[in-house]
């Protein structure tokens, strides 16, 4: 895929999860989450006050630590277009 079409489609996915309304499973979005951080190349700390998130958060990093960024955008586009599309069906 290239780039500017893949940045072009990342965003796309980004802007549908942002505007999705319904609860998603926790697992879906720890990894959308991870790929996300890798595919705008944010490694801060995760941000939540609750000790727990930041554990799930932080383990989803770690599981998806050997991703490029643009296999994370690929990855996260995926996950839209076979999970939370899916959903909405």
């Amino acid at each position: 895929m290239k780039t500017d079409k893949l940045k072009e489609d990342f965003v796309a996915a980004v802007d549908y999860v942002n505007a999705y309304t319904d609860p998603l499973p926790a697992d879906l979005l720890l990894k959308l989450y991870a790929y996300f951080k890798i595919a705008n190349r944010n490694f801060s700390h995760p941000g939540s006050r609750t000790p727990l998130i930041n554990a799930f958060k932080a383990n989803a990093l770690i599981q998806a630590k050997n991703v490029s960024i643009e296999e994370a955008m690929e990855k996260y586009i995926q996950l839209v277009n076979q999970e939370v599309k899916k959903i909405k069906k």
